[in-house]
């Protein structure tokens, strides 16, 4: 009965996980049908191997996001501490 609905109407997709800014995963709110964005940025259908594609993907994304993290802030520490360095006067 639910593929019904899906049938007549068309599916109800959200977003269930954000695996990076571009991919994302989805379920249909009905039928509970799962996509997932290919490297095109089509949508096509979660199997195993797109879910490991996608867990792979979070991983590299997460450490890049925290290593870009980390180096902004030791700039933002050179930056305060070595305000004076090159200071002349005449």
């Amino acid at each position: 009965m639910k593929n019904i609905h899906c049938m007549v109407f068309g599916h109800d997709y959200k977003v269930t996980r954000q695996v990076t800014y571009h991919v994302q995963e989805y379920t249909c709110k009905n039928c509970k049908k799962e996509l997932t964005t290919n490297s095109n940025g089509n949508l096509t259908e979660l199997t195993p191997k797109f879910k490991e594609i996608n867990d792979v993907l979070e991983r590299i994304h997460h450490k890049r996001l925290v290593r870009i993290s980390k180096k902004k802030k030791s700039n933002k520490l050179e930056q305060t501490t070595e305000p004076n360095l090159l200071v002349f006067s005449h």
